[in-house]
C-alpha cells in the first residue's frame, strides 16, 4: 500500500510525524500489501485446485480466448501451429523452422515477420497445444520484487487433462517430446 494513501486514510500528517513513527506505518503498509497478496495466491491456488483453468496470456498462436477465458482454436493459426511440429517431425530444427517461417511471409501471435527459435521450442513443449494446461509453472516468492521463479517442486503443479480443443494429436506431441529429450 503506498504510505501517503495509507496517513491518508488513517488522517496523519506526515509532515509532522518523526522517522521511527514513520517506519512504523512504512511498516505496516507493507505487511498490509504481504496480506493482501497472500489472500490473492490463496484464491488462485484454490481456483487451481478446483481445476478452473487460469492462462495469463494476451497472445497465443493457434487460440484465442472465448468469452468464458477458455480457448478456441483459431483455424489458419491452428494450421502454422501444425505446419512446426510436422517440420520438426521431418527433421528440422528450430533455426531452420524459423527460416521457413520467415521466408513464406507466416506472421508471429503477435503479428512479427521475425521469428524466435526460443518461442518455436516453446511452443513444441507446450501441453496446451493437446488440450492440457498446467498451472503454477512459475511462481512469486517475494510479493515486493515481483519476480517470477520456474517451479521446480516448491508448490504442487496442477493439470488439467482436456482443458480446451487440442490441436495436435497427443501421439504427434509425445514424438515430439522423444526427439527433443534425444536433441538436448
Amino acid at each position: 500500500m503506498n504510505i501517503g494513501l495509507y496517513a491518508e486514510m488513517e488522517d496523519i500528517d506526515t509532515m509532522k510525524v518523526n522517522d521511527s513513527a514513520l517506519s512504523i506505518f512504512l511498516a505496516m503498509a507493507q505487511e498490509e500489501s504481504c496480506s493482501k497478496s497472500e489472500n490473492i495466491k490463496f484464491g488462485i491456488r484454490a481456483r487451481m485446485r478446483s481445476g478452473k483453468t487460469i492462462l495469463n496470456h494476451s497472445q497465443f498462436l493457434g487460440y484465442t480466448k472465448g468469452p468464458d477465458g477458455v480457448l478456441v482454436v483459431v483455424p489458419e493459426e491452428a494450421e502454422i501451429v501444425r505446419k512446426i511440429f510436422d517440420l520438426y517431425l521431418q527433421g528440422n530444427g528450430v533455426r531452420k523452422i524459423k527460416r521457413y517461417l520467415e521466408e513464406h511471409g507466416i506472421k508471429t501471435a503477435t503479428g512479427k515477420g521475425i521469428w524466435s527459435t526460443s518461442t518455436i521450442d516453446r511452443m513444441l513443449s507446450n501441453e496446451k497445444y493437446i488440450g492440457k494446461v498446467l498451472m503454477q509453472k512459475t511462481y512469486t516468492p517475494d510479493f515486493l520484487t515481483g519476480k517470477q521463479k520456474k517451479n521446480d517442486g516448491a508448490l504442487s503443479m496442477f493439470l488439467v487433462e482436456n482443458a480446451h480443443e487440442a490441436i495436435i494429436d497427443k501421439e504427434t506431441f509425445m514424438k515430439v517430446q522423444q526427439r527433443k529429450s534425444k536433441t538436448n
